[in-house]
């Protein structure tokens, strides 16, 4: 499965690889992140092998990941040619707290930031990176349809908020004829699963198509990790950094997920890494899988993650370890409660070509459409 092969972003004319490059590792102001001579090497491969789609923030490095990426486009002359998806939330300036959150008055400072950094007069996709807690949806949405207006970017997205954010902005654009949003960025992968009981419905239904960060779960399956009496041992961020959110990953359940996972890379000849982006690229409702890496040779490895096809059996053998647990209200929904709700009558969906649901264009292949 090339990268040259490209997809619809959501219910959008906007194509895609399905795989995208992720540069926060892009500069080693945080202390892990790839000197510019490497980030520029795996620039130039992503492109090499056909890949169009890439991702960053104002927040990556302190910025240097949006000055390293502007650079790199300048100088290979492909602005046209790449999609550039970056993200506005967190403050720049600390003790002034109009400086970051999801505001006007910060979206307006902050996307001039970004088109500075990056050497463009134009962003591709621009999405609210993180839930501020305080800001409407109303304000978001309207904010973003004015820079759609005045040429500074082209499609927008939300990440990392809870769904019925997203579903009010949605609603409130449709309702209010304002510039759609096309995109959620979401974490997602074997062991981050939660996404699959409101995110992924709702982008479906409503035309955003999800781009999947953190495939790897920190890392956790990528197999440099392994556990131990101290919760896991191994040479990369998950053991290096503690006490921050999403970095505590050393759980029994999470270990038996990459006992299963390593079982079936063995079966199939393939890295472990490779099985895991593999898995969420499948999955219904994503459009992309965001991959990261700190060196050349993991980038290689990841850009071979849609070269096969994983097994039926060994999909279910996966689907089975990582099952997350199912909440109130959605255990209802199971397939005895519908039996009881339809009087034991059969209720199949509507046969295929007869009132398509818009989803369709956000699921990776067709053939997985029934999954949905």
């Amino acid at each position: 499965m090339s990268l040259h092969q490209y997809y619809t972003l959501g219910r959008s004319g906007l194509r895609i690889s399905r795989l995208a490059l992720g540069t926060m590792t892009f500069g080693d102001d945080w202390g892990w992140g790839a000197a510019e001579d490497t980030a520029r090497s795996m620039f130039d491969r992503y492109l090499e092998a056909g890949g169009n789609f890439i991702d960053t923030a104002d927040l990556y490095t302190e910025g240097s990941s949006e000055s390293l990426l502007g650079k790199f486009i300048a100088d290979s002359g492909v602005r046209d040619r790449v999609v550039v998806s970056t993200k506005f939330s967190y403050n720049a300036q600390p003790g002034n707290p109009n400086a970051g959150g999801n505001g006007r008055k910060n979206i307006m400072r902050a996307v001039e930031g970004s088109l500075r950094r990056l050497r463009t007069d134009y962003i591709d996709l621009y999405l609210l990176h993180t839930w501020d807690r305080i800001t409407p949806a109303e304000e978001v949405v309207r904010t973003l349809d004015d820079l759609v207006r005045a040429g500074k970017i082209r499609y927008a997205g939300l990440s990392d908020v809870p769904a019925w954010y997203a579903a009010r902005a949605q609603t409130w654009a449709e309702a209010h004829a304002l510039t759609p949003l096309v995109n959620l960025q979401l974490e997602y992968s074997l062991i981050e699963r939660h996404i699959e009981h409101e995110f992924v419905p709702l982008a479906t239904e409503l035309g955003m198509g999800i781009t999947a960060w953190s495939p790897m779960g920190m890392g956790l399956l990528s197999g440099k990790y392994r556990p131990s009496e101290a919760g896991g041992t191994g040479d990369g961020r998950l053991a290096k950094i503690s006490g921050a959110p999403g970095f505590d990953r050393f759980t029994e359940r999470n270990w038996r997920i990459v006992a299963a996972l390593d079982s079936v890379a063995m079966e199939i000849g393939r890295p472990m890494a490779q099985v895991a982006l593999n898995w969420v690229a499948t999955q219904p409702g994503i459009g992309s899988v965001i991959i990261g890496a700190t060196k050349l040779a993991q980038l290689d490895d990841n850009l071979a993650a849609l070269d096969f096809e994983l097994p039926y059996e060994l999909r279910v053998k996966l689907d089975a370890a990582s099952a997350p647990a199912t909440p109130f209200p959605y255990y209802m929904y199971a397939d005895k409660q519908q039996t009881r709700i339809h009087g034991g009558v059969a209720v199949g969906s509507k046969p295929s070509g007869y009132a398509p649901k818009v989803w369709v264009d956000a699921v990776p292949t067709p053939e997985l459409a029934h999954k949905a």
